[in-house]
């Protein structure tokens, strides 16, 4: 299997003005507080939001990445982790659903002139939302893979089945990784819609748990040559990049919940809490160890806040070295420098996050663990985030480097 030696982009309907990148930021607070509304509901009944999905498509907010070289309007690394803050705080299943897309639109930014890059920057700027699944589940270790990819005629057919598709319930484009008859991984990107694709709402997990997660079940599913490529190594400051980015995504969403959980704090306290009968204050905004928590949640939610932004502009220096062409030997200290803020963001976070979610029952009494509330998503929902990136191999290799300069998970891009 081979990439087509033309590189042609799909069909454009027609053409548009781009909006600029103010004019997308500027929309990023209207979408965000309708978002918010009803979210604790659609969490506790579970209600997919499909429709939130095809209003985001029409902010421009999920294209703001793409470079202006693909008519894009160039945002920053900086624009789209605020993005996904915003986001979370509103409804984190919804931020974390565009994780696999926002990574394409990142390859996009630091490798424009790549056959993806200028084949699909078209859709992306139409609004179209990019998925994908590669884990399988049942298998001996986490990258396993059991789907295959055969010739017929002249195309091929995709067989398997897929597990943790966030976000794929979403997409209008998705891809998936198979062997072909040597055993080579290919990459498949294919329409969504495609018949044989069929995307299982089958995620179970006690967080996220509108996020789209679960499985895909793909039956002689037709792909054609040019939606395939090899999976060939990356650059290997474009592939650190890329794994850096993706886990700086559910750091930002946590940010984000914790953001909620202020919100939802001071909004219980002020409109619903009672003070305490032990209390020396009539109204729960007066107790001082409600306030304390309140201002406790809100200190927290400020230090992440500082953090994600800072490590994301370390991780903007970097993706700007890539493109620029940095000699190595300089984006390489760029390169490790963001993975490095990374990981330690990773691991304040996590233990800040969970202390901000549960210090929000500490602002009422049982009516505070109401399931009208629904409190226990914020915790749930960081949990579950942090299932992803073990805090603790995390430390670990940040220590290990520190110590003893060894920093072959971070070459490797494996802390995931």
């Amino acid at each position: 299997m081979s990439t087509p030696a033309a590189v042609l982009p799909l069909s454009r309907e027609k053409e548009t003005v781009q909006p600029k990148r103010e004019e997308i930021l500027s929309r990023l607070p209207a979408i965000a507080a309708e978002i918010a509304e009803d979210a604790a509901r659609r969490e506790r009944e579970r209600e997919l939001p499909h429709d939130i999905f095809r209003k985001l498509r029409e902010t421009g907010l999920t294209s703001l990445r793409v470079p202006e070289a693909l008519g894009g309007p160039g945002g920053t690394m900086s624009d789209q982790v605020e993005i996904i803050c915003a986001l979370a705080a509103a409804d984190s299943s919804v931020a974390h659903a565009l994780r696999t897309h926002f990574s394409f639109v990142e390859s996009m930014a630091i490798d424009p002139q790549s056959f993806l890059s200028t084949r699909y920057a078209g859709e992306v700027l139409k609004g179209k939302l990019f998925g994908g699944a590669y884990m399988e589940v049942g298998t001996p270790r986490p990258n396993t893979i059991r789907a295959t990819i055969r010739r017929n005629g002249d195309h091929y057919l995709l067989n398997g089945n897929k597990y943790y598709a966030t976000g794929t319930a979403y997409a209008d484009y998705t891809s998936f990784t198979a062997l072909d008859e040597e055993g080579t991984v290919i990459n498949a990107l294919i329409p969504a819609d495609r018949e044989g694709v069929h995307i299982l709402d089958d995620w179970d997990g006690m967080g996220q748990r509108m996020s789209a997660s679960g499985g895909v079940s793909l039956v002689n599913v037709t792909v054609y040559p040019d939606e395939t490529s090899p999976h060939i190594k990356a650059n290997p400051f474009v592939r650190r990049h890329g794994a850096t980015r993706a886990q700086l995504h559910l750091a930002a969403v946590i940010v984000g919940i914790v953001r909620n959980v202020v919100s939802d704090a001071i909004h219980y306290v002020q409109a619903s809490a009672r003070s305490a009968k032990h209390s020396a204050s009539e109204t729960a905004r007066g107790d001082h160890f409600v306030q304390r928590a309140v201002g406790e949640i809100s200190a927290i939610s400020y230090a992440l806040d500082a953090l994600i932004a800072e490590t994301a502009r370390k991780l903007d220096r970097a993706a700007e070295a890539i493109v620029a062409g940095t000699p190595d030997a300089e984006l390489d200290d760029l390169v490790m420098a963001s993975a490095l803020a990374n990981s330690k963001t990773q691991i304040v976070t996590g233990t800040l996050a969970s202390r901000a979610a549960e210090l929000i029952f500490e602002t009422g009494g049982g009516s505070a663990t109401s399931r009208t509330n629904n409190f226990d998503r914020h915790w749930r929902n960081i949990r579950t985030l942090l299932n992803h990136n073990p805090l603790f191999l995390k430390a670990r290799v940040v220590g290990d480097y520190y110590l003893n300069g060894t920093r072959t998970d971070f070459d490797e891009g494996r802390i995931f």
